[in-house]
């Protein structure tokens, strides 16, 4: 709890520790939800067919008779996503510095007491800041084309709109904001603590930098995949992904079928009929008997 002076009365309040559980409370959602967002992007290294299957998915799919899905259901996934988004940071802007002269105190004690948390909280507030920016754009995207998830269309907005950039960026950003904030979180409120505080610590950093360097490395691997699949696409720029393959069955033969298939195939080999009813023509005949 904080104090504050009222009529020149000190009080106490608990609006700041409300919103310091609010904030985490947010945070670990997102958190979670980045992993698992990571997850299911990395099915593109399986192949097309596997991320299809996971986007149609994400459309309730299996809840269509067409099979098609429910793009709405994506808009509105997106938009709590989004929502949770923006009072995250709403919440943990709260803590950065405000100024300048603010900044260049807390580098300053930052390399006095050289301490690694604090480390970890200034690339929290740096990666955090950069999100707030480049991750509204990619939501916004989302948000404003639910139903173009598939693996040639998400590959067009890689590569042939040049997004690649951004996702690259925002990727780094986020998967270090992530981990630092869900180590952060069970350091502040006590989580997997232990009978030995220090070794619990270490423990925790340990699976924080493993990860980091497995959330980094599926989704490098992602990004490269879908430029490659987006520069291969690049002559088809907003071709969706058809995971259907057309067959023409022929068919079933029965009865007398076979016969009129025989006289139709009589019929195109037989020379042309003259006008007259169709009957030969005498030339024909002539040729034949010269034979």
């Amino acid at each position: 709890m904080e104090r504050l002076i009222v009529n020149d009365r000190i009080r106490t309040s608990r609006i700041p520790a409300r919103l310091d559980l609010a904030q985490s409370g947010t945070g670990l959602v997102l958190g979670l939800f980045m992993w698992v967002h990571m997850l299911l992007v990395a099915s593109i290294l399986l192949g097309k067919g596997a991320f299809n299957f996971v986007a149609k998915t994400m459309e309730l799919s299996f809840l269509s008779d067409t099979g098609h899905g429910y793009p709405s259901a994506v808009f509105f996934a997106v938009l709590g996503v989004f929502s949770l988004f923006i009072i995250h940071a709403a919440l943990g802007v709260r803590k950065f510095p405000i100024s300048w002269k603010q900044h260049t105190i807390i580098r300053s004690q930052m390399g006095m007491m050289n301490h690694s948390d604090t480390n970890l909280w200034y690339w929290q507030v740096v990666t955090g800041f950069i999100m707030f920016f480049l991750g509204s754009a990619h939501l916004f995207i989302m948000l404003t084309h639910p139903g173009q998830i598939d693996p040639y269309l998400s590959a067009d907005r890689v590569f042939s709109s040049t997004m690649w950039p951004l996702y690259l960026v925002l990727l780094v950003c986020v998967e270090l904001h992530g981990t630092i904030g869900l180590y952060r979180l069970c350091m502040k409120w006590g989580w997997f603590g232990g009978k030995d505080p220090v070794k619990s610590r270490e423990k925790l950093k340990m699976i924080k930098n493993r990860a980091t360097i497995f959330f980094l490395v599926i989704g490098l691997l992602a990004l490269l995949v879908f430029f490659i699949i987006g520069w291969r696409h690049s002559d088809r720029v907003g071709e969706p992904y058809n995971s259907g393959h057309t067959t023409v069955e022929a068919p079933a033969i029965t009865g007398t079928q076979p016969e009129a298939v025989t006289e139709v195939e009589s019929s195109e080999a037989a020379p042309a009929l003259s006008g007259d009813h169709g009957k030969p023509d005498a030339n024909d005949h002539r040729t034949a008997n010269e034979e």
